[in-house]
């Protein structure tokens, strides 16, 4: 692994959170072009590194933990993907764990809690041998990192042949009819219709691009979890969790107020997530890219 390499530019990279999952794709805010994606993502994740992870710390179970269980007995390197602040690092404590992000606001905050190895690169170049890692971990990130097809593509030519490759990524299916009414509250607040996604396929849709691009997929499943919504605190976390490149600073302070009337002790906000886990096929040897 040539861990001294530095990608140029900006990497789009995991959402915070898998905000109005029953919203459709198209709007404003979905038109964004590429290198406003990136400078918007970059500037997000370096004002508010670790928030992904401080947001799911108040799930009923550890979407982390969920994610790493297949990757538990992964022989070789495992690389974790757009890592942010490395949580899945605590899942997978005995493994070859690499972590690679571009944003170095995150990258310190998982060095501070004590989280490692870690390289600075772009998921599009990654500074990884062919053939090099024996799994691959992607936490939230795929349907943002841009452009898609090239990160899919270095995927496939770092993992070994049988390697695997984990996903999680936002769901936009089973939302129970108060799950749905809770986001819809939500959203309001923030007075968003819906959340921006550059690869929107990679969601629900994700297995299928996987198998597009040489994988075979081995699961994908969907899990309802449960965000604990019961205070100011966790109203604010929420309000700022979310991918909104519109919200202004004055709409997001009457959101934080209004979220946080509407949080009270028991109140939960519905979380679907997908975990998709695919190999790369043994016959498809991995290459060095020309």
């Amino acid at each position: 692994m040539r861990s001294g390499r530095k990608a140029a530019g900006r990497q789009a990279r995991r959402p915070a959170a898998a905000a109005d999952p029953a919203a459709s794709d198209e709007g404003e805010e979905a038109r964004m072009d590429e290198p406003e994606w990136r400078r918007f993502v970059a500037a997000y994740h370096h004002a508010h590194p670790g928030i992904t992870e401080r947001l799911f710390a108040l799930a009923d179970a550890s979407p982390y933990a969920w994610l790493a269980e297949p990757l538990r007995d992964a022989p070789g390197v495992v690389l974790d993907l757009a890592c942010g602040s490395a949580p899945v690092r605590a899942e997978l404590p005995n493994a070859d764990w690499v972590g690679i992000d571009l944003s170095a606001a995150e990258l310190a905050e998982a060095s501070r809690r004590g989280r490692g190895p870690l390289v600075r690169a772009d998921a599009g170049a990654l500074p990884v041998a062919s053939g090099r890692a024996g799994a691959v971990c992607a936490a939230m990130c795929l349907p943002v990192v841009t452009p898609l097809p090239r990160v899919l593509g270095e995927i496939g030519r770092v993992l070994r042949p049988g390697g695997t490759l984990a996903a999680l990524v936002p769901s936009q299916t089973g939302l129970s009819p108060s799950g749905m009414l809770s986001w819809v509250r939500v959203m309001a607040a923030l007075r968003a219709v819906r959340q921006p996604w550059p690869n929107p396929r990679a969601r629900d849709g994700l297995a299928g691009l996987l198998c597009s691009a040489g994988f075979r997929v081995r699961s994908d499943e969907r899990r309802v979890f449960r965000l604990a919504v019961g205070s100011a605190d966790d109203a604010q976390l929420l309000a700022g969790a979310l991918y909104l490149p519109a919200l202004t600073p004055r709409r997001a302070e009457a959101a934080r107020r209004s979220l946080a009337r509407w949080a009270v002790r028991g109140r939960h906000l519905e979380l679907p997530l997908r975990r998709v886990v695919a190999d790369l096929p043994t016959g498809r040897p991995s290459q060095e890219p020309t």
